[in-house]
């Protein structure tokens, strides 16, 4: 069995990929937003916050094909004991070790970057939670992914939550814009990126830390090289000018009915506003007239997050699949296995 690094530069190697992604989501996450072509291949390469990535693969029987890949995240600014692995195998190739042999692949080659962890996610019920179980995998936080029918919504709804949200956020503004984060936004929405580290997260996970330099450099650097449709609509406080909360959607042209939910955010010292929904809803208005073609937006949130959930809820998002649970794995354990 080869393990070969992929190269981003072999157009049939990104070609095979994608038809190995694509069967096996097809397999295990049938219910989910599909990955364009043009999106995996940026994914194979780069992360959405431009950490360094290193994708392995085994080619399959026919020229052009892929049996299995590892997908390697190496965060290089804080977290960098860790390594975040995705492991996927062809449907018609699993069952005869080649998972395990990338899996050491994989581990091996954290180790060589000085990471101590393996980390990932697997559906409840899935081939990937019984393989990780079988390999001695720890579980962390459960996360739901859930779905927002925008054509089915009830007319009126959207006006009446707004206008709920709007009673309790007097004194914030919105403001929107689409593409890359405008430089005089860019420290602002450092501060909103800056207040998920309260959000729910693993224990080994380290806090992120943004700055303006940082989003400009690595956040712009995705919309720009990924050349979605990226809608990001904040609530501004009028007394301080202070970025209070942030809601981004990014919408593939490739696949116009679906629609990425990036992050939803309040800031610690003005929640209690209603700025979530507030931001969420707007988006959903304006999405509405902005991309005709757009029927569903996906979201994940951590099961315990349950202020977001009851936001997403009241807009109409429905669970879609199983809950995902995060799994880690030493490095050690599984190089010496």
């Amino acid at each position: 069995m080869r393990i070969v690094r992929y190269d981003p530069a072999d157009e049939a190697a990104a070609r095979g990929c994608y038809e190995m992604y694509r069967a096996a989501q097809e397999a295990d996450e049938p219910f989910g937003m599909p990955l364009t072509a043009r999106v995996l291949r940026f994914w194979l390469a780069e992360t959405w916050t431009s950490d360094p990535v290193e994708t392995w693969y085994v080619p399959g029987e026919a020229p052009g094909t892929w049996a299995a890949m590892a997908r390697l995240e190496l965060p290089d600014l804080e977290n960098r004991h860790r390594a975040g692995l995705t492991l996927t195998v062809h449907p018609g190739r699993r069952r005869a070790g080649i998972g395990t042999a990338l899996l050491r692949h994989a581990a091996e080659r954290a180790a060589e970057h000085g990471r101590t962890v393996l980390t990932g996610h697997v559906p409840r019920g899935s081939a990937g939670e019984a393989f990780a179980r079988r390999a001695g995998a720890t579980e962390g936080i459960e996360e739901v992914r859930r779905q927002h029918d925008l054509r089915a919504t009830p007319d009126g709804l959207l006006a009446s939550l707004r206008e709920t949200a709007e009673k309790a956020a007097e004194g914030y503004s919105l403001v929107t814009w689409t593409g890359p984060v405008p430089a005089e936004r860019l420290e602002q929405l450092a501060g909103v990126f800056n207040a998920l580290n309260d959000a729910p997260h693993d224990a080994s996970r380290e806090d992120d830390h943004w700055d303006g330099a940082r989003v400009r450099d690595r956040w712009n650097r995705r919309v720009t090289r990924l050349a979605c449709h990226d809608y990001a609509l904040a609530a501004v406080h009028e007394a301080t000018g202070e970025m209070a909360a942030v809601t981004q959607v990014a919408v593939d042209p490739d696949t116009p009915e679906w629609g990425a939910q990036l992050l939803t955010a309040v800031t610690g010292p003005h929640r209690g506003h209603r700025l979530g929904l507030l931001t969420k809803v707007a988006m959903a208005q304006w999405l509405l007239e902005a991309e005709p073609g757009l029927r569903r937006i996906e979201t994940w949130n951590a099961a315990s997050n349950r202020h977001m959930i009851a936001v997403n809820e009241q807009l109409g998002y429905e669970v879609a699949g199983p809950v995902s649970v995060s799994v880690e794995l030493p490095v050690e354990s599984v190089v010496k296995s």
